[in-house]
């Protein structure tokens, strides 16, 4: 274990990923990628020997199989899969053109792009731009997960990094720890069910977690129980590649919004409170101590 590693600017970790579409392997279909089937990703359905990104993780190292699908959401799709290490989750990314969820620039607004040609490419969407758009999207997944873990917060251990020209390499593609088992994979606490007891301990929990970003300059973007795990009595936050910091003019817009979508959610399990009211609470949490920090591997 290496205790000198420290979280890095994120943008910068982004911005370092080598993302330049030529360095990119080509799909062979002009299609854009959207959801892909297990039978397609392993060439069960095709004959063929599969996905050119799971062939990629596997050559690497990082895999070497795909169990299941776990679940299909607006821009990437979870799937259960075995490493080195054991069971982990595949989140595998569409490309930009095929997800149902494209507009970010509310979430990226307030980042420099240093690079003026990538900047108007990404601007003005042209295909090289989306790819860039695609690229930085992961990226900014992976550099997430890694500052929040080394700071002690629950999230996903992120399985690849800490640095940008390892996780590079596994785009369209993160990696991170399985919460949950192969046969019984983590709940959403949008899917849980819950005691009165279990309820008032998730609600707490997730505060503390929405605390924990805020403590750190972040605003999670879509907070809410569809985004909070439920495993052994403790809450999971996932899903980080929207996540922004007070750089961004929406910043208190969108954690507002995160405390409201939190407060909606949690209706559903007794919990009755008002966003105003969590929002204060989540204020004087992220005033209180700091969880423990993590050692991370180099």
């Amino acid at each position: 274990m290496n205790g000198g590693w420290r979280p890095r600017d994120v943008q910068a970790e982004i911005e370092g990923a080598d993302v330049r579409p030529e360095r990119r392997e080509k799909y062979k279909t002009k299609k854009p990628l959207g959801r892909r089937r297990l039978g397609t990703l392993t060439g069960a359905d095709t004959g063929t020997v599969g996905d050119a990104t799971i062939q990629r993780l596997t050559r690497l190292g990082h895999i070497t199989e795909v169990v299941a699908e776990l679940k299909s959401g607006k821009e990437a799709t979870a799937y259960i899969a075995r490493g080195p290490r054991g069971s982990l989750l595949l989140k595998l990314y569409r490309e930009f053109e095929a997800r149902s969820f494209k507009n970010d620039a509310i979430y990226r607004e307030g980042q420099v792009v240093t690079d003026e040609r990538a900047a108007r490419a990404m601007t003005a969407r042209s295909k090289k731009g989306l790819e860039m758009l695609q690229a930085s999207w992961v990226n900014a997944e992976y550099a997430h997960l890694w500052t929040l873990w080394a700071a002690g917060l629950s999230v996903p251990e992120p399985l690849v990094g800490p640095h940008a020209i390892d996780y590079g390499e596994t785009s369209p593609a993160v990696l991170m720890a399985l919460i949950g088992t192969e046969d019984e994979p983590a709940p959403r606490l949008s899917d849980a069910r819950l005691t009165p007891e279990q309820a008032r301990s998730a609600w707490d929990q997730s505060l503390d977690g929405m605390a924990g970003l805020l403590r750190l300059g972040y605003a999670h973007g879509d907070y809410s129980t569809y985004n909070l795990l439920w495993w052994e009595n403790t809450v999971t936050i996932i899903d980080f590649p929207q996540l922004t910091t007070r750089t961004n003019p929406n910043f208190s817009e969108l954690l507002r919004r995160d405390a409201q979508s939190l407060v909606t959610s949690f209706r559903k399990h007794g919990i009755q409170t008002d966003t105003e009211a969590t929002l204060r609470e989540v204020q004087r949490r992220a005033q209180g101590p700091a969880p423990e920090p993590r050692l991370v591997l180099p």
